[in-house]
């Protein structure tokens, strides 16, 4: 209960400083969530299904996982540090992979303040703004909305066998990661806060699970 608490009260000041929603082209396809919030701190656990009837569209407000490639934290990382991800799951639509698990996504560190000796609550907000699938490169604006723990592509791939690959890191595999992760919530605007009075850690593996601002067409 207590942890509930102190979580609520740190998105409450949290949420003042962060970022306004995006305008969207009120003609673009519009992704509708599940009315039910169950599963919502838990991990990928198979393909991600495109809710959109426009063949090869992502459309504005569909979630994506992404696995972190190097480690970032509010302690370390700056203002505009680049820094990669990959997917961490096939992206689908009616059986058709559109972007295969393990495609490039580039993304910024948009705001970082490090825990202080009188603000002791460190946060850093994430952007995401390219995508590359098939060799080909995808302008996207996406920020983060969870962040989950995980052991690893290499553990993970290991769990899986020989030859699993990294398109191969989904399903089970995934659902069996340690969940969301401890001592960060996430406010309005992407802005990944701690909640235990200091410094936000998110290791290099970790998912990241991203709700895009624009539509954007794959084929």
């Amino acid at each position: 209960m207590l942890r509930v608490i102190h979580t609520m009260a740190v998105l409450g000041a949290f949420g003042a400083a962060a970022c306004g929603a995006t305008a969207r082209d009120p003609g673009a396809p519009v992704y509708t969530p599940p009315s039910s919030t169950a599963g919502v701190t838990q991990a990928p656990s198979g393909p991600t299904e495109v809710n959109s009837s426009q063949r090869g569209v992502i459309p504005a407000g569909q979630e994506l996982d992404l696995r972190l490639q190097t480690a970032l934290s509010s302690e370390t990382s700056t203002a505009e540090q680049r820094f990669e991800a990959t997917t961490a799951v096939d992206v689908t639509q009616n059986g058709i992979v559109l972007i295969p698990a393990g495609s490039l996504v580039r993304g910024v560190v948009s705001s970082v303040r490090p825990a202080g000796r009188v603000d002791r609550v460190g946060s850093m907000t994430l952007s995401f703004d390219q995508m590359t699938v098939r060799g080909r490169s995808h302008p996207i604006r996406g920020m983060a909305t969870q962040v989950f723990e995980s052991g690893g592509i290499r553990e993970e791939v290991g769990t899986a066998g020989a030859g699993a690959g990294i398109g191969g890191v989904i399903g089970g595999i995934l659902g069996g990661v340690k969940g969301a992760v401890l001592g960060a919530v996430i406010g309005a605007g992407g802005a990944i806060a701690a909640t235990d009075g200091k410094d936000v850690h998110l290791p290099a593996g970790a998912v990241v699970r991203i709700r895009l601002d624009s539509a954007v067409t794959v084929r």
